[in-house]
């Protein structure tokens, strides 16, 4: 994840308030849509995004702005799908991207994903 630094130097974010292991901040996408929270953090050897907004849930192309708003573009982050009993739903138009600390995500091959 980027440093707290970094993350501030981004025109596109509003920050309103960093603490000792993450913040929160408003995105709006474009000019016709309506700012989204972005809550952040890097605390207990996660670091975690999310965004949400009162209206709808992001979209594809917004989580892949907001990944490269807080992750370094070759950094490797997933929305997690959790077995259904492990299922919480904080806010219906919430999306999360998460990266362990501590270990590389494992990926699949790229001959299995498709052609570059």
């Amino acid at each position: 994840m980027k440093s707290i630094d970094q993350i501030k130097l981004n025109p596109k974010l509003k920050i309103m308030e960093t603490g000792i292991d993450g913040g929160y901040a408003y995105w709006q996408p474009t000019k016709n849509t309506r700012p989204g929270v972005i809550i952040f953090s890097w605390g207990g050897g996660w670091d975690h995004v999310s965004i949400s907004f009162n209206n709808r849930c992001p979209t594809w192309d917004e989580m892949c702005v907001v990944k490269d708003m807080f992750f370094d573009a070759e950094e490797t982050v997933v929305q997690y799908h959790p077995a259904n009993c492990d299922y919480i739903n904080m806010h219906p138009n919430c999306l999360h991207l998460w990266k362990p600390q501590k270990i590389e995500i494992p990926k699949p091959p790229t001959w299995m994903i498709g052609a570059k």
